[in-house]
């Protein structure tokens, strides 16, 4: 294969500023949540590059776009790339967008070569990725993989009651294909890397060999409410108690696993939520996170003793559950070897490593050879507005991309 291809950044960088005008928020980030009118504006300006591009698109019944170009042996199982185009509320301008609007660079470039592979090649938009607007990051690609019933997922609600199924009947993202996998070739999601480490080595490529473990959980302590001024403090059942023991012994224990552990509190939310009433119920969620399996079974087993402990000490009622997990994931050794020989050809700094965060790229991995590439963000920041990227960072990825796929999709000679 001509290791010399190489993608056209300036055409990439000027659509992932023109789709980060979707859902554009004030402080230069997007809010474009999953089955929303921006979410289908985005797609919609997508789909419109794919067709002029002379591909093929499909939807299927749970929202996956795969746009295709076909190979010379269109019986072939395909190639794929992609990742995401919905963001957090408060999101930035490349998380997942930047994997997409790459694969669709690759597809470009190939063409405007005049290279041909024998393998089919496919940019895939996975649905709800963030599962922040419906409760399930990675929806899409659990579907397809079948991780998560379709029937489940057309289940899910918002927090003002709107269902998956309804949401994408409202922005006729219902597709009909089936949701479900056929036969892949090998599959490539490009990312920023959404933490520090390639920008603080001053490295432009990471070679991602795999995903850590990673489990979310919903914890709500019940209480009785009481009026603030006349209640003692002994004679109170207050749920903040609790989670005011809670909080620094899980802290401790994060740390008791070593700097790769992660423990966060992402969402906290007292009932009835008066100012001078003690709260009768308290929910937050916990996200724990270890890339060695050991290490992330004992802080789960750690976590549910130490708030089962809290509420006992307070009198307390509780509830707790998992509602979403993600295993660790090793990813396929001829996909990784197809991007470290790109990376190796075009000559970029870079480092292997695994990825702190999940991606489609774990759901897709359990049914076809899988892996990941990743750039440097600015400061490590993702999930935020301030989210940034180099765009000489962007050019690297998509080229290492397209090189990758281009092998995996045996070129014509």
């Amino acid at each position: 294969m001509n290791q010399t291809l190489r993608i056209n950044g300036e055409r990439l960088w000027s659509r992932l500023e023109e789709i980060g005008q979707i859902g554009a928020t004030a402080g230069g980030g997007c809010n474009r949540q999953a089955l929303t009118d921006e979410d289908q504006a985005g797609r919609a300006l997508f789909a419109g590059w794919c067709e002029a591009a002379g591909c093929t698109l499909r939807t299927d019944a749970i929202g996956n776009v795969f746009a295709r170009r076909e190979g010379t042996d269109p019986s072939l199982p395909p190639v794929i790339t992609g990742s995401h185009l919905d963001t957090q509320p408060s999101g930035g301008k490349y998380d997942g967008i930047y994997g997409v609007l790459a694969g669709l660079e690759v597809i470009e470039s190939l063409n405007e070569a005049g290279v041909q592979t024998r393998h089919p090649l496919e940019v895939v938009v996975w649905t709800n990725e963030e599962g922040c607007r419906f409760d399930t990051a990675m929806m899409g690609s659990a579907v397809w993989s079948g991780t998560m019933s379709l029937d489940d997922a057309y289940a899910l609600t918002d927090r003002n009651g709107a269902s998956v199924h309804d949401e994408l009947i409202r922005t006729a993202q219902l597709g009909e294909a089936p949701a479900k996998a056929g036969a892949i070739h090998a599959a490539f999601e490009l990312h920023i890397e959404q933490g520090p480490v390639l920008e603080a080595e001053a490295l432009e490529i990471g070679v991602v060999t795999g995903v850590q473990h990673m489990s979310r959980h919903r914890v709500i302590f019940y209480g009785q409410e009481a009026h603030a001024g006349p209640t003692p403090m002994t004679l109170r059942k207050d749920p903040m108690m609790a989670l005011g023991q809670c909080l620094p012994r899980l802290y401790a224990m994060a740390e008791e696993h070593g700097p790769d552990s992660r423990i966060t509190f992402g969402f906290v939310h007292a009932s009835p939520g008066s100012s001078n009433t003690v709260p009768g119920k308290l929910e937050f969620t916990v996200d724990i996170r270890h890339p060695e399996a050991s290490h992330y079974q004992a802080m789960l087993d750690s976590y549910e003793t130490i708030i089962q402990e809290a509420a006992k000490d307070f009198g307390l009622e509780m509830e707790f559950e998992c509602f979403w997990e993600a295993p660790g994931v090793t990813f396929d050794a001829d996909c990784i070897d197809a991007v470290q020989e790109s990376v190796n050809a075009l000559g970029y700094s870079h480092r292997r490593m695994v990825s702190g965060a999940g991606h489609d790229a774990c759901n897709v991995a359990k049914v076809a050879p899988t892996s990941m590439i990743f750039i440097p963000c600015k400061d490590g920041l993702s999930h935020n507005e301030k989210e940034a990227i180099l765009a000489e960072h962007a050019t690297a990825g998509a080229n290492i991309l397209l090189n990758a796929m281009a092998a995996r999709a045996e070129v014509i000679a």
